[in-house]
């Protein structure tokens, strides 16, 4: 294995590793009963992330970095096995990091410091626990939006054939 192949491997993995972890606390707020203790533990392991030192952030974007760099390489020789293969990696790895920056960063800030102006504190609270369910479900894929949507389809259909359904009246 060559220097470029290592320079993509190398944080991809870093990276499932870290959504492995993740996924310890997102399963729970996702799909599990989500109680006053869950919430607590995704807070807390949140706070942790949001706020790790300054050394682990920059580990954590250096292998952003080292990634990026390792992909750009490998399209440089441009064949065929670079056209397909690496040029997807590259937008799927681009994709990943788009993800990070819009929805990962803003709901881990909404998550831990959440608004000071907000004056009723039950809002602010279910605020931040949907900043949690947004982070998880940024973490998981975007499947537990994709079975929110569902429920929610499925929801609004059922009203609509009940509605849509004549009453029956008896005959005396």
């Amino acid at each position: 294995m060559g220097f470029k192949q290592a320079a993509v491997l190398a944080p991809v993995s870093f990276f499932l590793g870290v959504l492995f972890i993740c996924f310890n606390v997102d399963h729970r707020i996702l799909w599990g009963d989500l109680g006053q203790e869950g919430i607590a533990d995704g807070f807390q392991f949140y706070a942790t992330f949001f706020n790790a030192p300054p050394a682990i952030k920059a580990l954590l974007h250096g292998m952003v970095g080292v990634g990026l760099v390792g992909l750009l390489s490998k399209l440089h020789k441009w064949d065929e096995s670079a056209m397909f293969f690496d040029g997807s990696c590259l937008a799927a790895y681009t994709f990943s990091i788009a993800i990070y920056i819009t929805v990962t960063i803003p709901a881990l800030q909404a998550t831990v410091t959440p608004l000071e102006a907000v004056e009723n504190r039950q809002e602010a609270f279910e605020d931040r626990v949907q900043a949690l369910r947004v982070l998880s479900a940024g973490n998981a894929g975007q499947e537990y939006a994709r079975r929110a949507v569902a429920k929610g389809l499925a929801k609004i259909e059922e009203e609509e054939r009940r509605k849509a359904t004549p009453i029956e009246k008896k005959d005396q």
